[in-house]
Parts: C-alpha cells; sequence; structure tokens
C-alpha cells in the first residue's frame, strides 16, 4: 500500500516538472491577457497544477496488481447508501478522544479538504461564478468515482476503489466551502493588474532579465537538440560517439547562439524570442526598427562579443563583460544595458511601438492647406 507522503510527493514532484514545462507559454499568455507577469499570479498558477495533479494521485492511487486472484478477493463494491458515513463515524466513536483517531472521520475530513483548493482555484484564478464552480466540483467529483467504479474505465481488471455515494456529498461540499473561502486568495500579493492588458507597461530590469533567461533557456535547449542528434546519427555509423572538440564546439555554442540571438533578430524587427515573450521590443535612436548593423553591434557587445573572449582565452575580459551588462542594464533608468549601450539602441514595450499605419495617419496632410484656402474662398 502507499501511504499518505507519497501522494503528495509525486504531485509535488509532477506539478514541478509541468511547470518547467509549461513556463514559456504561461509566461507568453501572461504578458498578452493579463498585460504583464504576476509573481503572485503564478505562484497560484502553479499551486493550481500541483493541486490538479494532487487530486488524481489521492484518488487513483495506489494502483495495485489487478489479476483474477487479486480481484477476486480485493474488488469492491459501490455504496449506494446516502450518509452512510455517519453510521461508521458513530460505530467507531468512543469517546471525545478516540475521536480525534476516528478513521471515518478522518476519511471524511480528507475529502471535504480535496475540493476545497478545487471551490478557491476555480472561483478566484478562473473567476467561475459560484453555482457553476460548486457544479464543476460535483462533475470531478462524480467524474473520479466513476473512474474508480470502472477500474479506471477498463484498464485494469476489477474496481480496486470504492465507489461511495458519500463521497459526491462530502466533496461537493468541500467545494462549497473553497467557494466560501476564495476571497483569501486575494491576499496574495502580485495579482493586482491596473493597467489594460493592451497598456504599455514601463521597461524594469527584472523584465529584462526574465527575457535574457528565456533566451538562455532556448539556446540551451536548440544545443541539447543538436547535440542529441549528432550523438544518434554518429550512432548509426560507429558504435561508440568520439569526442570532437570543434563540432561539440560548434553545435553547443556557435550555431544555437548565432541563429537564435543574431539571425533571428536580423530576420524579424530586432527582438530575440525571449523578448518577443515578455513583450519588449528594441527601437532605435528615433523610434524606429533597428538597422542591421546597429543589431550586429549590439550582437558584438553582448553574447557574441563574451564568447569570442572566451574563445581568445581572455576569461577575466568576458567575466567584465557581463558584470558591466548587469551593472547597465540595473543602473540607467532605460535599462538598456552594455549592448544597447555600444548598438545605441533601447529597449521599449513592444504595445508603445508604433506601425508604419499609424504614423501615416498622424502624419499632416499636405493638400490641407490647400483645401482650406478653397474654402475660406468659397466662404468669402
Amino acid at each position: 500500500m502507499i501511504d499518505r507522503e507519497t501522494p503528495a510527493i509525486i504531485a509535488f514532484l509532477g506539478g514541478g516538472v509541468l511547470a518547467l514545462l509549461l513556463a514559456v507559454p504561461y509566461i507568453a499568455w501572461s504578458y498578452r491577457r493579463r498585460g504583464e507577469f504576476g509573481l503572485g499570479h503564478m505562484v497560484l498558477a502553479l499551486g493550481c497544477l500541483v493541486y490538479a495533479l494532487a487530486l488524481w494521485t489521492y484518488t487513483l492511487l495506489p494502483v495495485p496488481d489487478t489479476t483474477p486472484e487479486w480481484c477476486a478477493r480485493h474488488a469492491t463494491e459501490p455504496q449506494l447508501r446516502p450518509f452512510q458515513f455517519l453510521a461508521d463515524i458513530g460505530k467507531e466513536a468512543d469517546g471525545a478522544r478516540s475521536l480525534l483517531d476516528n478513521s471515518a472521520l478522518q476519511q471524511v475530513v480528507l475529502n471535504i479538504a480535496l475540493f476545497v483548493p478545487l471551490g478557491m482555484f476555480g472561483r478566484h484564478l478562473f473567476r467561475g461564478k459560484p453555482l457553476v464552480v460548486v457544479a464543476a466540483g460535483f462533475a470531478m467529483s462524480l467524474f473520479i468515482e466513476c473512474t474508480q467504479l470502472t477500474g479506471v474505465w477498463g484498464l485494469f481488471g476489477c474496481s480496486y476503489r470504492l465507489f461511495d455515494v458519500d463521497d459526491l456529498l462530502v466533496n461537493t461540499t468541500g467545494a462549497v466551502v473553497g467557494v466560501v473561502m476564495a476571497p483569501i486568495l486575494r491576499l496574495v500579493p502580485g495579482q493586482r493588474v491596473r493597467l489594460a492588458p493592451t497598456e504599455p507597461r514601463p521597461v524594469t530590469m527584472r523584465r529584462r532579465l526574465l527575457g535574457s533567461f528565456l533566451d538562455l533557456l532556448f539556446v540551451t535547449l536548440f544545443a541539447g537538440v543538436l547535440m542529441a542528434v549528432r550523438v544518434l546519427v554518429t550512432l548509426i555509423d560507429h558504435p561508440e560517439v568520439h569526442a570532437d572538440p570543434d563540432l561539440d564546439w560548434l553545435l553547443g555554442y556557435a550555431i544555437p547562439i548565432a541563429t537564435l540571438l543574431l539571425f533571428v533578430p536580423l530576420a524579424g524587427r530586432g527582438a530575440t524570442m525571449g523578448q518577443r515573450i515578455v513583450m519588449l521590443a528594441p527601437v532605435g535612436p528615433d523610434g524606429g526598427p533597428p538597422s542591421s548593423w546597429r543589431l550586429l553591434l549590439r550582437f558584438a557587445g553582448g553574447t557574441g562579443g563574451y564568447f569570442t573572449l572566451v574563445m581568445c582565452g581572455w576569461n577575466y575580459a568576458a567575466a567584465l563583460l557581463i558584470f558591466a551588462s548587469f551593472v547597465l542594464m540595473w543602473r540607467p533608468r532605460d535599462h538598456r544595458g552594455l549592448s544597447g549601450l555600444v548598438s545605441g539602441l533601447r529597449v521599449i514595450d513592444a504595445r508603445a511601438r508604433r506601425s508604419p499605419a499609424d504614423e501615416s495617419a498622424d502624419a499632416p496632410e499636405e493638400d490641407a492647406p490647400e483645401e482650406d484656402a478653397r474654402e475660406g474662398l468659397v466662404r468669402d
């Protein structure tokens, strides 16, 4: 049998893995749907993810070896009598002291507590109406009970968990309690959005660092894919993979960095993939899209310059470049960094960048004075 701590460990570990996989889509969604990235909202979203896995682990685990012999001895029959849990609690009750150790009461309390987060998250995060959230809690409980009754919809030889109609009642009660307690989640800081999602936000150091971290993540993943392909191709022809420093450097550093941090911005409007996710856009001194030679200077003053110094063995100079980039990203109000200072580029919120259509619409028409003059002659 599995203890009560193991499902929690599985839920936290699984939630952490899913959080890493869904981090980039969540950040992109947050900037576009909420307008900004709130740490408190992220914590609640992570908590909702872990809770969803906990709901699965606590209701479906453990999974025994459902052989015909096991099913003949342990298969469960559905419990269809409402409020049977009251009789079960009464049978095990023996004074106030033993009430705390009453397993039937503990089971009821656990089933209520298990659906309280569903009501809280459904009401607060998903903005569901109270009746809709309660109905969702009942539907989820019914789905779980039917899953247990059918042996996970026929995947196992028999029903290894008890279908209990009382679970529907207490789980739904937990969802009701969660709806009532949902306002507590408003106390978590970092959730309030003061501007509309389409309104530009200030460029902060935290936002710049988040974009840089995402770029580093993409470069690392791309390098990992290239190295994995190299190993697979090599294994097809040779049973062993021999080290090739030049090829490893090319696939692990040069190609991913040049592709994602130089060629992708050159092919677009200057923004890297990380900057696009956090809705940052580089602009030139005139406020327009950066020119190609300025993007080359930015690359040379940033990642390209750093790896060039490392290749030449000038590690202290490379460390100094990183330090200067960090300081210049923090201290100036526009947070342009060393690469922005070298290239003359600055970073703005992508929602503040004006399109050519907007600029042409705001430009004065050349024929306007003549039209005004004609109207004046007519009026005279």
